[in-house]
Parts: C-alpha cells; structure tokens; sequence
C-alpha cells in the first residue's frame, strides 16, 4: 500500500481514550443541533458550553472548532460522489508555545444527526506547512480526506507511515470525555497542529439541516509525562449478500467497484491490502461474517486500553493477545456490538506485550441487519467490504499504548 493507502486504515475511530468515561463537560444531547436558518440565511452555531469539569494541577482548557473561520461559525457538509458521506480535514491551531502534552479530550459534536466520528490527528511543525497548503488547495473549507490526513510520508516503510500524522484521539457515538491517568498524556510539540478529520453522514440530512460547528475541549499541560501512543489493529471485511439475496452488487467485484467510484483509487488497495496484512488471497479471499488478522508487536508497549471500530451491520468484536498458547488473555470482549457506544475501555490491569507477541482482533457481522435497522432501511443488498460509508463496513481494534 502506499503510504495514503495505510493511512486509510486509520479511517474510522471512536473514543481513543485511555481512561474510564467522565461525564463530559458540554457534551452535547441529540436535540443540541445547529441553529436551523430560514431559506436564504446563514446557519448559526449553537453557543459552546463552558467546561464544568474539574482540572488537575497544571491543566488549562484549549477549545478548538472546526469552523471557527467560517460564516456563521458553521460547515455546511457535502457528500461528493454521489454518495451521502462526507469525510472532511480541517487544520486547527491550538497555538502551543512550548512542548506540552493533551491529558483529555471531550468531543462537543454541534449536529449529532450527521456526525458519524471524528480523529484528531497530531501535525508536527515539519509537516505544518503541507496542511496549511493542503487546506489552501481546496476552494472549500479543509480538504476532503477519505482515511487520513493525506500528509507526506516520513518514511518507505508503509506501516510506519501510520504515525505520519499520528492519533491524537477520536469520537464516535456514545463517546464521553477521556481523562488520561495521571502521569500520562499524549505529546504536542510547540509549533504543532492538529488536523480534525470530520465523518458526516448525510442520509438523512442536507443543506442547512446538516450545517455542523464541532468543537473539541482539550486538557493541556506542560508538565512533563509519560507518552500514550495509539496502536491499530485492522481486519478485512468480506461480507457476502444473505443466502437468496440478489442484485448486481452482490458480485464482489462490481461491490468493490462500488466502494472506489464513492471514495476513490486508494480504497481499492486497501481492501486488497488488508488480505496482504492479514494472509489472506490478493486475488480470491475467504468471504464469510466473521473475519481476524494477527499482528506483531514490534516494540515492547502496554496496554492501557482497547476500543473496537464496527459499522452498523457489525455483532461483536474481540481482542486477544497470544491467541492460542499459554500466555493468551482476552484484551477486549464485546459479545454485543452497540454503534452507539464505542468508548475506550480501560484494563482493569495494564497488560504488558513484548517485542514477538502477537495481537489477533476479530470481527463478526450480519448481513441480515440490512432490513432491520431504520438506518439502513431502503441500500441494496450488497457484497460488503472495507469502505469508509455508513453504510459500509469496517473492523478495527484499537489498543491505547504507553
């Protein structure tokens, strides 16, 4: 894959915290949305609520918003493709002076019914000047960034390349503020910027009904801290049509073809990349509802905690490290798959993995779920693989590292 083509496999994210769920300062209801404007006018921001949380020492609040510079304080997403979603970058200055670290994050989503997730990505100064021309390039607000960033690679090894731009943190639906343990924080250089990749999904919304004024709170320090990192754990998706369904998108192939017409070149080699990761067939994978890879550690880390990134057709998801031998110990069990609840959940007992270890996540999902979920209600019946829509799928663990 190249190095976009890895980033890709970041696209998805819910909460990636590494701290029980807090109540979250300002997090916003359902009904929280856009001021809706009458015909003609600008949509307006709803006002950001002030935190109500309780800083440690050192701590200040930092709140950026994904379109603070725009008219009305507001974007208005657009799903190109003729799809219905929309993933959007949008460069954002938390104006650090000196190396400090982010020790929570709270999402404020300003339209809940079109947010599907959001990634904060860390933008260290060499690579500012890319964003900042990245941004410049695209008549619209940000740039559109199916997957990732889309930033220059740092280096030929494609794996390694998923730190071009790294994590920061995510939100994905029932995602509360994070508060990283004390002594931990993740790191931000002076100079850096933050990049906020935005998931709209657009399906049942448009126009100035899906006009959106995200915002994120974070905590920051500039104490000195132990660095979380985020690790990814991505498995193909290869979902066949329920037994007697048909329908020219039930060929894989022509599914596929699908999937690229609405999110471009590089998806196709991610899905053809994921069999190469994985051990899978390039060329004629195994297809069946329930899907694994296994990973390597490459480095000693520990796991502090695990997180699963599943779509809505997604009925459970597990992480085992040492699957199969004596040392296995189950990281993260989620028998019943809740989109709406996707918070990082923190090991009762922080699990150390050592350089040769080996991480497996697996994913199961119903193609069946297609004619019972509101959401849902109405898309053909399809051969479903990786794809960055609502209305596609994806599996992924995510693992909170220090």
């Amino acid at each position: 894959m190249r190095a976009r083509g890895a980033l890709i496999v970041a696209a998805l994210l819910l909460c990636a915290g590494c701290a029980a769920p807090s109540t979250a300062p300002g997090d916003a209801s359902p009904d929280a949305s856009i001021a809706t404007a009458s015909a003609g006018t600008t949509p307006t921001a709803a006002p950001v609520p002030a935190p109500t949380g309780t800083l440690r020492a050192g701590e200040s609040w930092l709140t950026v918003g994904v379109a603070e510079d725009q008219p009305g304080g507001v974007y208005l997403p657009q799903a190109p493709a003729g799809g219905t979603d929309d993933y959007r970058c949008f460069v954002v200055d938390p104006h650090v002076a000196a190396s400090s670290f982010i020790t929570g994050v709270a999402f404020i989503p300003g339209n809940p019914h079109v947010v599907h997730h959001s990634i904060l990505f860390r933008v260290a100064p060499a690579q500012a000047s890319a964003a900042r021309a990245k941004d410049a390039a695209d008549p619209r607000p940000g740039w559109e960034c199916f997957g990732g960033p889309g930033l220059p690679a740092t280096s030929t090894n494609p794996i390694d390349n998923l730190d071009a731009a790294p994590w920061l943190a995510g939100w994905a639906p029932g995602g509360k503020e994070n508060v990283f343990p004390t002594g931990y924080g993740v790191p931000l250089d002076a100079g850096s910027l933050i990049v906020v990749q935005m998931h709209y999904n657009l399906r049942h919304a448009s126009g100035a009904e899906a006009a959106d004024s995200t915002h994120i709170r974070l905590r920051v320090t500039e104490k000195p801290l132990s660095p979380l990192s985020t690790m990814l754990l991505p498995a193909p998706v290869e979902l066949p049509c329920p037994a007697g369904a048909s329908g020219a998108l039930c060929t894989r192939g022509t599914a596929v073809d699908d999937v690229v017409r609405r999110f471009g070149p590089d998806s196709r080699r991610l899905i053809g990349g994921l069999q190469l990761l994985c051990g899978g067939d390039f060329t004629n994978p195994v297809s069946g509802p329930t899907q694994s890879c296994t990973r390597t550690v490459r480095k000693p880390v520990t796991v502090r905690a695990a997180a699963g990134h599943l779509h809505l057709l997604g009925r459970s998801i597990t992480i085992v490290a040492n699957k199969g031998t004596a040392r296995e110990r189950t990281i993260l069990s989620i028998p019943v798959w809740d989109f709406d609840n996707q918070s990082a959940r923190p090991l009762a007992k922080p699990l150390p993995l050592q350089s040769g270890d080996t991480v497996t996540v697996t994913c199961t999902h119903d193609p069946g779920l297609r004619k019972l979920l509101p959401e849902l209600q109405g898309t053909p019946d399809r051969y479903v693989v990786w794809g960055e829509g609502t209305t596609d799928e994806m599996c992924l663990g995510i693992l909170i590292t220090s």
